[in-house]
């Protein structure tokens, strides 16, 4: 009892002193308490509103206002956290708070914050289909154009690839939409573009976004019908001076060269050839086993011993010259014009980026220098950017003034790589690089005329075309009242385009010119565009909404010119202009432009976080279309439901941590046509001579004489059509965002139809109307629809981090709606078999059924004019004991039926590893112009072939899948078939890199905030379908004909920061 009693007393008293404690300590604590306040924005300027604000260590906090505002109440010497979703986390002294805090962008949840539509938005609120990049996987592939290394990261976006030194790729978005120019369209801080991006340096850019789906698109109108990239580049930092240096250095080689024949070995195919014809061979000039030299110009011989009527080849007997006559000085050779055009380049990439910046201003210079010297020689591409941009706070913070302004000048080689691959394969190996006498080798008689590659490269050294961009904005931004903000924005974007080709006299064979000529061209053109919007942001309980209007006006304009003269006594480059050549000068010129104005409004609306909708409009009016169509209405909306945040997910949340749906429609105009489309165009044509030396004159004998000069005049080159309209196409997406297991998983599923109609076309006019009958029309429909995917994994286990997303990709494309007379240009027999109803890039032809082995195989089969063993059989479709135009069929399509991408990132330490795979599955291409080189003799005659005519279709090599050897085509097999359609299915490893970061102690040591140095391979392994029907047979079934080769390389590169 007494025990208990004191226990009692000592709780009481133990409680009494917590008490007393606890008051000194408040006493304590509001004696040292005090208070905060700031304003919190994005690298934008724009307000953040609802970033928490914390007392560090404490659940002591708050939120900003709807002006980005607040203030709190801490203890003295404590910490404030400032954070957002998408944005870095910041931490402050509370003594040390800044009057402006700008939170920027974290590059690991970059993707959670989204500028879409002249605003920007968190992605949790996005009801459209958007994808976001991180810059971090791909600023460094050594790349020329950032958006090619976006090839495989974006669900749904197809890059068609090359290894051009200039980086210039072909994309599209959610496949093709219309049967003209399919290009998206890009939004370069505000600023739209359809120029190749390869004028901008990827280090200076902080994000990419492609809008994919109509609701997220409508806001750009008439030219997002093939979707939009939104690009936006690096600007200040507030906090001092920062400074950032990298530098990479690549090398880069061929991945595999296509083979050739070489001098004897085309000798031998030539033999195979003359014997399968049953042609005499060409042994009449061998003396003793050996060739009389005056006969054997260019003219391979053979040692043969006779069985019956069946030679065995002893020996071939290759020509010491190929002069056909005269002093031999061009001595046969063996040259691998292959390996002479192609060489190891290199390539360098440096930039430097300062930046600085306070909470009244931020500035950024950049300054990029990016030379690839290609793979085949004489190819190469520099540029030199210069980047400025600044903005400036005033008056109280509500005023918001910047620039953005970029300069590029780039040089690119004029001799373009892939024509010298066409002569490199073509030119025959005898043919040497120099005669005896110094000279150019050359093909000789009864050759093709094809250029010595070699002496291409040498001439054309000096040539090049030289390109200067100026890009950018200035732009303005008044908070007029509490979330109430004007936005105006002026944007330019010119370029000048310069090149000077010399043509110096030659002799090289058979082929030659003796004239020097010179050819000059320049041409000037750009756009420059208004536009002005007005937003209010406001709150209505659990409601908040987002309403913008905007203006647009845009006007673009462009002049060339060029001009020409032959006759230069002196051909060197110092001397060759066109004020000294002899001969007469020519010169043409001409210009273009066209104008647009457009309105437009978005609305934005949230109900407590979870029930989203948007709704845009936008008016465009085109110079480009008729005065009875020249404005386009298009509309859209969309809608979303954050399931997740519902109460009665609760429970659900520790496994499906967000879980979002979302659909949208809308409709996006095209008008990808020619500046004059809608109008009756005349263009003068002037006599000059009876030789026609200018031109035709009007085409018409006005005179009525029946013959000679036509006289001066107008011919009509294009009917009027008033009715021309915009193409719409009209969208429906329907998708979900989701996150498992605390956001370890996050992913999202898109389901996309669209439907383009009245698409613009120009078909073939009916003679009868005249010349000059054709004009533009509205007469094509066509429909796409298809699945995105996309997956990513994120754990850290230990010291370990790894990142694991994939995504795969598949769409349908079909053509709904031709003009009559527009369907035979398209594949299809033009009657029961045509386009309508398949998709645009549609394969159609005959169906090769492998090669006769036997007579027995030839006497059975249907009627095949030629046909015989060793040739190819092509199947009777319809079975009527005949082959001709009526066995044609579909072979396949172009497009891939998926296309696929894997990225894994890994972190230890100090160390980091990432790898990146994409591939396609179910492609097919058309290798018509590679396979009648490799696989067949007579198709071209005088040129070199492919040395899989060694495995050619013989008896003694009966299992063989090529035709016999032959120098002609009794068996039509230049047909089209499936012959010539190969699977262009493949899995590549694009990337692989390993990245060391330095660790702090040594940062110290160096006054450096970080660096970082790097190893990477692209393009290290390549998987394809090399069995069975249709394989791939070529050396790249990215680029299964003759592109320029994508090279693989090996990158060293280091990031140093201050």
């Amino acid at each position: 009892m007494k025990t208990t009693t004191f226990l009692r007393r000592l709780r009481a008293g133990t409680a009494l002193l917590a008490a007393v404690l606890g008051l000194c300590c408040v006493q304590a604590t509001l004696a040292q308490q005090v208070v905060v306040k700031s304003t919190v924005v994005d690298v934008q300027n724009e307000p953040v509103i609802g970033a928490t604000v914390i007392e560090k260590g404490t659940t002591n906090g708050t939120i900003t206002d709807m002006d980005g505002n607040f203030s709190l109440e801490v203890k003295q010497g404590a910490t404030v956290q400032v954070s957002y979703v998408g944005y870095t986390t910041q931490e402050f002294p509370a003594g040390s708070v800044p009057a402006r805090i700008v939170l920027a962008e974290d590059a690991e949840t970059l993707g959670e914050v989204v500028v879409t539509g002249y605003s920007s938005q968190r992605k949790a609120d996005l009801t459209g289909a958007v994808s976001v990049v991180k810059m971090d996987d791909i600023r460094d592939l050594n790349s020329g154009n950032a958006v090619q290394s976006l090839q495989g990261r974006v669900p749904g976006l197809q890059i068609a690839n090359t290894g051009q030194p200039d980086g210039d790729v072909d994309v599209k978005i959610r496949g093709v939409s219309t049967l003209g120019n399919s290009r998206p369209l890009y939004i370069i801080d505000g600023v739209p573009s359809t120029r190749s991006m390869n004028e901008i340096a990827t280090s200076d850019i902080e994000s990419i976004q492609v809008l994919k789906d109509a609701s997220a698109a409508t806001i750009y109108g008439s030219r997002a019908a093939n979707g939009v990239i939104i690009i936006t580049t690096k600007k200040g930092k507030s906090g001092g001076t920062h400074v950032e240096f990298r530098a990479s250095l690549t090398a880069q080689q061929w991945q595999r060269a296509i083979d050739l024949l070489n001098t004897e070995e085309y000798g031998l195919v030539r033999y195979r050839a003359t014997v399968n014809d049953g042609k005499e061979l060409n042994t009449t000039t061998l003396s003793n086993g050996q060739p009389n030299p005056e006969l054997n110009r260019y003219t391979y011989m053979y040692d043969v011993t006779w069985k019956g009527d069946k030679p065995t080849l002893n020996r071939i007997v290759i020509p010491k010259y190929l002069d056909v006559a005269g002093e031999p000085v061009m001595q046969a050779a063996n040259t691998d014009w292959v390996k002479e055009i192609s060489r190891t380049g290199f390539t360098q990439n440096y930039n430097l980026n300062l930046t600085t910046g306070n909470d009244k201003g931020r500035a950024l210079f950049a300054l990029d220098y990016y030379g690839n010297d290609g793979t085949v020689r004489g190819t190469y591409f520099n540029r030199v950017t210069l980047r400025l941009n600044s903005d400036y706070r005033l008056f109280n913070d509500r005023v918001t003034i910047g620039e953005n302004l970029s300069i590029a000048k780039t040089r690119n080689s004029a001799l373009k790589g892939n024509n010298l691959q066409e002569d490199a394969k073509n030119i025959q190996s005898i043919v040497p690089i120099r005669d005896l006498k110094g000279g150019w080798g050359g093909p000789a008689s009864n050759m093709s005329d094809r250029s010595n590659p070699v002496r291409l490269i040498e001439d054309n050294k000096q040539n090049h075309e030289d390109v200067v961009r100026l890009f950018g904005d200035i732009n303005l931004s008044v908070d007029i009242l509490e979330g109430l903000t004007f936005r105006s924005r002026f944007g330019v974007d010119y370029t000048g385009f310069w090149a000077r080709s010399m043509q110096k006299s030659y002799k090289s064979g058979f082929m030659s010119d003796s004239t020097a000529r010179l050819n000059q061209s320049a041409n000037y053109g750009g756009n420059w565009i208004l536009s002005n919007t007005l937003q209010y942001k406001f709150n209505a309980g659990k409601s908040h909404f987002d309403l913008l209007a905007g203006q647009e006006m845009l006007k673009y304009t462009f002049t060339d010119m060029s001009a020409g003269r032959d006759g230069f006594l002196i051909e060197t480059p110092d001397y060759m202009y066109l004020s000294v050549g002899e001969g007469n000068l020519r010169n043409a010129g001409g210009g273009t432009s066209y104008a647009l104005s457009s309105f437009f409004g978005k609305i934005n609306y949230d109900y407590a976080d979870r029930y989203l909708a948007s709704i845009t409009v936008r008016r465009d009016g085109s110079s480009r279309f008729g005065k009875n169509h020249r404005w386009g209405t298009f509309p859209a909306f969309s809608l979303g439901w954050r399931v997740s945040e519902e109460p009665f997910f609760e429970k659900a949340r520790h496994t499906v941590s967000d879980l979002k749906l979302r659909y949208g429609w809308g409709q996006t105009g095209n008008q990808e046509i020619d500046n004059y489309a809608s109008y009756g165009l005349y263009q003068a044509r002037y006599y000059t001579d009876p030789t026609w030396a200018r031109d035709e004159g009007t085409a018409y004998d006005i005179n009525g004489a029946g013959q000679g000069a036509l006289p001066s005049g107008f011919i009509r080159i294009q009917r009027v059509n008033p009715d021309l309209k915009w193409e719409t196409t009209t969208q429906h997406n329907a998708g979900i965002d989701f996150g498992l297991f605390d956001q370890r998983f996050t992913g999202s599923l898109d389901y996309f139809f669209k439907r383009s109609s009245d698409i613009l076309v120009s078909p073939p006019y009916i003679g009868t109307i005249g010349f000059g009958g054709n004009r533009w029309v509205n007469g094509a429909s066509m429909e796409n629809s298809g699945v995105e995917f996309m997956l990513t994994y994120h754990t850290n286990v230990g010291q370990v981090g790894l990142n694991i997303t994939g995504n795969i990709a598949s769409y349908r494309n079909k053509i709904t709606e031709l003009p009559e007379d527009v369907i035979n240009s398209y594949p299809g027999n033009g009657n029961d078999q045509t386009i309508l109803g398949r998709p645009w890039k549609s394969l159609f032809g005959y169906v090769a059924d492998g090669l006769f082995r036997s007579e027995a195989e030839v006497k059975a089969h249907a009627e095949q004019p030629g046909k015989g063993v060793g040739r190819i059989r092509y199947k009777d479709i319809n079975n009527d004991g005949r082959i001709n135009d009526e066995d044609r069929t579909w072979l396949g399509v172009e497009d891939p039926d998926f296309l696929y991408g894997l990225n894994v990132n890994a972190t230890w330490r100090q160390f980091d590893f990432s790898m990146f795979w994409h591939g396609q599955v179910g492609s097919y291409a058309n290798v018509t112009t590679i396979k009648s080189f490799t696989d067949f003799f007579g198709f071209f005659g005088g040129q070199n072939y492919g040395s899989r005519l060694l495995d050619a279709w013989s008896p003694e090599n009966n299992g063989s899948t090529i035709p016999a050897v032959s120098a002609n085509n009794v068996n039509g097999e230049s047909r089209f078939s499936s012959y010539f359609v190969e699977n262009t299915s493949f899995l590549k490893l694009v990337n692989m890199e390993i990245g060391y970061r330095l660790p702090e102690r040594m940062l110290k040591a160096a006054h450096m905030e970080s660096a970082r140095v790097y190893l990477s391979g692209q393009n290290l392994l390549t998987l394809k379908k090399t069995w069975g029907d249709n394989a791939f047979t070529g050396v790249d079934p990215e680029t299964p004909n003759f592109a320029y080769p994508i090279p693989r390389s090996l990158t060293l590169g280091l990031q140093v920061n201050f």
